[in-house]
This record gives C-alpha cells, structure tokens and sequence, in this order.
C-alpha cells in the first residue's frame, strides 16, 4: 500500500517517519522541499504535486493547521482529490471544524473516495513514539481498509460515529485539557500570591485526587517558568474557536470552557502566541498586578 502525506510539520513528520518504519511505501509533498528531504533521506518518494501524489497512492493522510488548509490541498484544481481514484482514502489527522470535515466527506463522496477526519492526541512525543490516540469519524468499512496506516501511527484508534464525529471527540478533549492547564495555572498562582512554594504545592497535589498529566507535565512546566516547546498556544486557541463556535451552532451551554476561551485570548493579545499553553500562568500573574511572579515562584 503506497501511501501519500501532506504536512510535515511538527506533529507530521515523525507521523510520515512511523510510516516508513512500518514498511509503507510513502510519497511526500510540502510547499519547502527542504521539509521533505529528511524523508527523501529515508526512503520517501518526492512528489512534484498534490494531484500527481494522490494519483499513485491508495491513501493520502494530511495533517496541517486549519479547516482552510485541508479544503485547500483536497479541493484545489491541482489538489489531492483531483488525483485519488474511485475507491481510495482521505484520512485529514488535522483538527478542523467538524462541519467542514462533513463538507469534505461529501466532495469526496461525490468521486467516489472515501474521506476520514482522524484527528490525534498525544503531541509531539505521541507522534514520535507512534503513541498517539486516533479519534475517527467516517465510514466503518473504510477504517478497516486503512486501520494499518493508522496503527503505524497511533496506540488508540477509535471510530466515534459518522463524519465530523472525530473532529467533535477532538473538541472535547481539547476542552478538557486545555481547562485543565488553566485550573493547574489558578493553583499554583493561588499557592505564590500565598507565600507558599508552588513546586512543593504541585508535588503535593500530584499524590492525590488533582493529579492530571496538565498537572504532571504542563504544570512542571509553570514551576520551572519553561514556556518554550510544547503546544503552542496559537493551536489551542484555533480549537477554542472551533468548539466554542460548534457549541453556539448548537446551542449548547459551555461556561466554563467560554472563561478559558476569554484567559486564551488575553494570552494572544499578550503576543505569547508561540509560546507552550502553559503561559497561561503570566495570564494570570499580569492580570493580577504580578511583574512575571519570578519573586513568588
């Protein structure tokens, strides 16, 4: 199975590289052949376009930013659907709107592809470890054809229901991290403006019921006022805006998850936007009159 992928970012190239070591034939496209040539280097075909990938490959897996990324490489006149066969695979690993996963579907329906919006959790270090947890909306019978693709890449695979549910389960769980970075932030901001070590207060509360990985690995990283790599914060506000519209679609009631909305776009006017989420901290140190809080932490 020769498969195709578009997006050799942070997340897609050691996706792209599991591939590989699985034993995929896989062919490559990025806009910067310099993206690319480390996989060239391990055994990846260089393609010349999106279409003329697509046309030798059973599947394409994309993984870039937005849902204006994806409609853009699948829809484009030269773009991946304009060279898939009847018969073959999209699988979009973005996070996206969930309606234009169910937009995208459709386009693909109508030529007779298969279209599968699987987006992942896990990070970098998922991604790398080919760890990652796969939330699938589409078609059953075509999760079956391409579920060795996904297990190169991920632990977990499960199919939520029909197109766009996986970008629904991906709204969820960003939600429920990403408050759960802002609760571990509230903690240990409320433990420095009390005078007591917030690294001693984590340590604390990492042998009890508040234990979270946010606690465990993002709020390490607030101890340590290491607000560099990770997820940077810029993505999870762009999952905010997709949930936060999906839920004012539906009319569904999101309190506390629209207060983390409001905490993420102070961090963006505060121009931290390509910093870890865990800057969420100075969010709230600036907001309380705290010059960086480096004296109470």
């Amino acid at each position: 199975m020769r498969v195709g992928f578009v997006g050799l970012g942070a997340m897609g190239r050691p996706m792209a590289e599991n591939l590989l070591r699985a034993g995929f034939a896989v062919s490559v496209w990025a806009r910067r052949p310099e993206s690319a040539a480390p996989l060239v280097a391990a055994g990846a075909l260089q393609s010349t376009g999106l279409a003329a990938m697509a046309t030798q490959c059973e599947v394409v897996v994309s993984m870039v930013t937005n849902s204006g990324d994806v409609e853009a490489l699948l829809l484009a006149d030269e773009g991946v659907l304009a060279g898939l066969r009847p018969g073959s695979v999209h699988v979009d690993m973005s996070t996206i709107a969930p309606d234009s996963a169910r937009k995208l579907a459709q386009a693909c329906r109508n030529k007779g592809v298969d279209f599968l919006d699987a987006p992942v959790s896990g990070g970098v270090a998922g991604a790398s470890n080919g760890t990652l947890a796969i939330m699938v909306g589409g078609d059953e019978a075509a999760l079956e054809r391409v579920r060795p693709v996904l297990e190169a890449m991920g632990k977990t695979i499960v199919r939520v229901g029909p197109s766009g549910a996986g970008q629904v389960a991906k709204a969820c769980n960003q939600m429920i991290f990403v408050t759960a970075e802002q609760a571990c932030a509230e903690a240990l901001r409320l433990a420095a403006a009390s005078g007591v070590d917030p690294a001693r207060v984590r340590e604390a509360l990492l042998g009890g019921s508040a234990w979270s990985r946010a606690l465990e690995g993002w709020g390490e990283k607030m101890v340590k006022r290491d607000f560099s790599g990770g997820v940077e914060a810029r993505l999870h506000h762009k999952d905010f805006a997709i949930l936060l519209d999906e839920a004012m679609r539906l009319g569904a009631p999101l309190p506390v998850a629209a207060q983390v909305w409001q905490q993420l776009n102070a961090l963006m006017s505060s121009g931290w936007e390509r910093q870890d989420t865990s800057i969420l901290l100075r969010v709230l140190e600036a907001s309380g009159g705290v010059d960086g809080g480096e004296e109470r932490m």
